[in-house]
């Protein structure tokens, strides 16, 4: 026998496939929930992560405007100013007090300025750090540099810068005997004039402190330039805040790909000898894959960058420059659905451990369930044996099994009084007491209150009734006047008298012709009547076997006429015709 075909015999216990079957539906429901909560959860987390991106841009740009905004109005105030077209730096020097107190009402200014066409220039820087000091050797007390060129005809420009302590009193000057910046030729200059608004240049570092700003300037009076330098550190501080998970990308760059704001603000400038800005490709090979995407609009859902999954915020800002600027979000999945592949990992071992503190339980409850059936297998074996004294097995919570048990125990209860009527039968040595014991029988086994017996006559075949019981009561024929050697049977009596199959009928008071002093007898209007052939060994009809049930209209009456009965009846019917064909040829 071959591996197939052991396979096909083997065969396991019914408790073993309830478990498994319990097990499996767990395990499925388990995964089915897993999965839908995990689906549920990340898109919650993708939809909450759209809309923090959504915040985070808005408040980056709130940033800027409120970075460049009020500078610019400050800006377009100073630029209505008279003094601005004073002659030379010592007359421009009753702007220092405006220009401070705008310094101070304005943190994140450097500088503010102004160029002349002929090559005149005047600033104020607030020194606000020692690095600042330290880098225009500034003394410990200064609070403010004044930094003056003077140009007249082709001589050599006048450059000094003076150094103000907090209330604006003179601590020190310092000439610069080889002056070579002319704001003229400066960027800042020529587009103001050109544009004639007020115009804002691309982020870039400054020469003289290293920080990341950009510079304002507009048109004064005539061909005079005013102009500040605003830095964009806090920029850097913003992104900073944003920090979604460990390995989030956030940067703000210009459209050439030169980063300006980066949550580690030490690696936006290279310092090299001409410091300039690093480019965002050198960030992060995230941020490298997205630059090289090319990407021209706003973009935002989920990209491949650096073999890694990532969600994406990909938005253009007007503010910031003549082209505006970039704002780049990344932050990867892995780290963004943490809390989702959390969920899902507990969920997996939650329902691991249910699974295993119910298998036992399944188990349990599976073996209790098929107890009953151990039970009927151990009767059914007893029959077979013909032991019918095994006890019946007990009643079992499930409604199939406990048919099937009830019904075991009528099978059971059938078989013995078959083979006591077999019995009783075979003890009977007279026709006329087989007659009657065939009645008695049969009116007990059906529950009828009527039965009579034909048999056919072996000089004319035809049948003439034998025997009549009622209410287990031998009666007369001919006191109910029951017609004998008829040749003229009603349909339910011909059938089986034929060999045909047994007959089952309901017949009224008006149908019952030559029977109707039976109904009277029965005191029933109405009654139910199950008429079987008896055969004997060569299968020939010896005789007709007819019971009589009243009609009352109750459900009990009905039992005669179930199919079960009428079988049990037949069953019965062919033991006594072999005995009754024994007894008639002796």
């Amino acid at each position: 026998m071959n591996v197939k075909a052991r396979a096909r015999e083997r065969r396991y216990p019914l408790h073993v496939h309830i478990s498994a079957l319990f097990a499996l539906l767990l395990i499925s429901s388990g995964v089915v929930l897993g999965l839908f909560n995990y689906r549920q959860t990340s898109q919650i987390i993708l939809t909450s992560s759209d809309q923090l991106f959504a915040q985070i841009r808005r408040e980056v740009e709130s940033d800027l405007q409120n970075t460049y905004q009020p500078i610019r109005h400050l800006l377009g105030l100073l630029a209505l100013n008279e003094q601005n077209q004073m002659a030379d730096g010592n007359q421009r020097m009753v702007l220092l007090p405006l220009f401070a107190q705008a310094l101070r009402d304005n943190p994140k200014l450097a500088s503010l300025y102004l160029g002349y066409a002929d090559g005149d220039f005047f600033m104020v820087r607030p020194l606000r750090t020692a690095r600042l000091k330290q880098i225009f050797d500034a003394p410990d007390n200064a609070a403010y540099q004044v930094w003056s060129i003077d140009r007249s005809g082709q001589a050599r420009a006048v450059s000094e810068s003076q150094y103000f302590d907090a209330d604006l009193k003179l601590i020190s000057r310092r000439q610069n005997l080889n002056e070579r910046y002319d704001p003229s030729t400066r960027t800042w200059y020529t587009s103001a004039l050109a544009d004639g608004e007020q115009i804002t240049t691309e982020p870039y570092v400054f020469f003289s402190s290293g920080e990341i700003g950009t510079t304002l300037a507009r048109t004064s009076h005539e061909r005079t330039v005013i102009a500040a330098d605003l830095t964009l550190e806090d920029l850097s501080a913003t992104l900073a805040r944003h920090v979604v998970t460990p390995s989030t990308e956030v940067v703000l760059y210009r459209p050439d790909g030169a980063a300006i704001a980066y949550p580690d603000s030490s690696r936006l400038v290279v310092p090299r000898e001409k410091a300039h800005l690093v480019q965002v490709q050198q960030l992060s090979p995230a941020l490298r894959d997205l630059f090289d995407s090319a990407l021209q609009q706003d973009k935002q859902g989920s990209m491949q960058l650096a073999n890694r999954r990532w969600q994406v915020s990909y938005t253009a800002l007007a503010e910031g420059g003549p082209n505006g600027l970039r704002l780049a979000l990344l932050t990867p999945e892995d780290e963004l659905l943490a809390d989702a592949y959390r969920i899902r990992w507990q969920g997996a071992m939650l329902t691991l451990g249910i699974l295993l503190l119910c298998i036992p339980f399944g188990w349990l409850m599976s073996r209790l369930l098929v107890r009953p059936l151990h039970g009927l297998v151990q009767e059914v074996e007893a029959i077979h044996r013909f032991d019918f004294d095994h006890p019946a097995g007990g009643r079992s919570p499930v409604l199939e099994v406990d048919q099937l048990a009830a019904a075991m125990a009528r099978m059971k209860k059938r078989l013995c009084a078959f083979l006591a009527i077999n019995a009783n039968l075979s003890a009977d040595a007279r026709l006329d007491t087989l007659l009657q014991r065939v009645l008695h029988e049969t009116l007990a086994l059906s529950g009828a209150r009527c039965g009579l017996l034909y048999l056919r006559d072996g000089n004319d075949g035809l049948l003439r009734p034998r025997s009549l019981l009622i209410d287990d009561q031998p009666r007369d024929i001919n006191e109910y006047r029951i017609p004998g050697d008829t040749t003229s049977l009603p349909h339910w009596l011909e059938q089986p008298a034929n060999g045909g199959a047994s007959a089952v009928i309901s017949l009224g008071f008006d149908q019952a012709g030559a029977f109707q002093p039976l109904l009277h007898a029965l005191d029933s209007p109405r009654a139910h009547v199950v008429s079987c052939g008896l055969h004997n060994r060569q299968g020939d009809t010896i005789g007709v076997l007819v019971l009589i049930q009243q009609d009352q209209g109750e459900e009990r009456d009905l039992a005669l006429l179930r199919p079960e009965r009428v079988a049990y009846i037949e069953a019965v019917a062919d033991v006594a015709a072999v005995r009754i064909d024994t007894l008639q040829q002796k």
